[in-house]
């Protein structure tokens, strides 16, 4: 079962990518109780679109265990990933993806498609909505004060 204080890092990492000026997603990825890897949004910092906080920790989790496949492992994330980053959990293999906000304009676990009931080879087993209010209300007040910045 998914624990809260593996989302509660994962918020952590998330303010600090807001507080860096990127949008506040943080992701943990954990194996046997531990967690093994950690990222947060970078695409501003690292002027890529492939810096999700997914993707950068399912690298370093890679890196870590010295495999691709990444069997026996769990990610907590923030947002519902996006297509990009769903495909990325689907190829390493990882076992169950706990996340927090739905992402209604571009979530592919549920918020505009679930690619984790199509046909591919793996399919993790999902827990949306831990901590979704805290999740949520972070990606809110970052984008309220973006808004507000433009006026």
């Amino acid at each position: 079962m998914p624990e809260e204080k593996f989302m509660r890092r994962a918020l952590e990492l998330a303010a600090e990518a807001g507080m860096a000026g990127e949008s506040p997603v943080g992701c943990v990825i954990v194996r046997d109780g531990e967690v093994i890897a950690e990222g947060a949004n970078r695409r501003e910092r690292d002027r890529s679109a492939l810096a999700h906080a997914e993707l950068i920790a399912i690298d370093a989790a890679c890196r870590a265990l010295g495999a691709w496949r990444l069997t026996g492992c769990e990610m907590y994330v923030t947002l519902e990933p996006c297509p990009m980053c769903a495909g990325a959990i689907i190829n390493s293999r990882i076992d169950t993806l706990v996340f927090g906000a739905r992402d209604e304009k571009g979530g592919a676990a549920g918020g505009v498609i679930d690619l984790f009931y199509e046909r591919f080879n793996h399919r993790p087993k999902v827990y949306p909505g831990l901590l979704e209010t805290e999740c949520a209300a972070l990606l809110t007040e970052f984008f309220r004060g973006l808004r507000g910045a433009d006026e």
